[in-house]
């Protein structure tokens, strides 16, 4: 017996997504709304989910190499800086609030950030939400031009911003029952894979 799977665009979106494979099983893209602010959450989420698995491999891979003493990711928050928690906690915010704010008004009024202050009547392309141009955001222009290499790269993203969610919550898991790194984890899975896996955690 043969199965036929077939694809579909999530219902009532209003252009094509990128990442859209038309899995939908809770109807969450049914109202166009709702769809723009979930793609938006989902595109943020991934960005951010990038930079954290990033963040977490590369200096564990550089405390291997001898660069960085003693790094663990998960108590990252409780170690010593440059300067004292309160500092760095209101200055995160600032930072964080200014780009929020500036997403959200984005969000609300698509091309608002975009225009320059110091040049307001300077004609710039209009970029869709979510995906920032100009110099310092797109300095090779490869979010401009033709519609579908655009679209391939934003797919792109929106995958590895997907596999990036699903590895930071490995990455967690991992943390919570061992108390290791990933790349410490997967040293020991490869050194003895047999008894060292997901079934030797959970059934002891």
């Amino acid at each position: 017996m043969a199965f036929t799977i077939v694809s579909s665009p999530v219902s009532n979106a209003p252009l094509s997504l990128p990442g859209d494979f038309g899995f939908d099983p809770l109807g969450l893209g049914s109202d166009p709304e709702l769809l723009r602010w979930f793609a938006q959450a989902e595109l943020m989420h991934g960005r951010w989910a990038m930079l954290a698995v990033a963040g977490i491999l590369v200096p564990e891979y550089l405390e291997k190499l001898g660069f960085i003493d003693d790094f663990s990711w998960f108590d990252a928050g409780a170690r010593e800086y440059f300067a004292d928690p309160w500092t760095l906690f209101l200055v995160q915010m600032g930072l964080m609030g200014w780009a929020e704010g500036r997403r959200w008004a984005d969000f609300v009024n698509p091309g608002c950030v975009d225009v320059e202050p110091k040049f307001p009547n300077k004609k710039n392309p209009k970029p869709d939400v979510g995906y920032p141009g100009g110099l310092f955001f797109d300095p090779f222009m490869w979010g401009r031009g033709s519609p579908q290499p655009v679209m391939v790269l934003r797919t792109k993203e929106i995958k590895n911003g997907r596999l990036a969610m699903l590895a930071f919550v490995g990455f967690w898991f991992q943390a919570v029952y061992t108390g290791q790194g990933p790349l410490e984890n997967l040293s020991a899975h490869l050194a003895d894979p047999g008894h060292c896996n997901i079934f030797s955690v959970l059934l002891p």
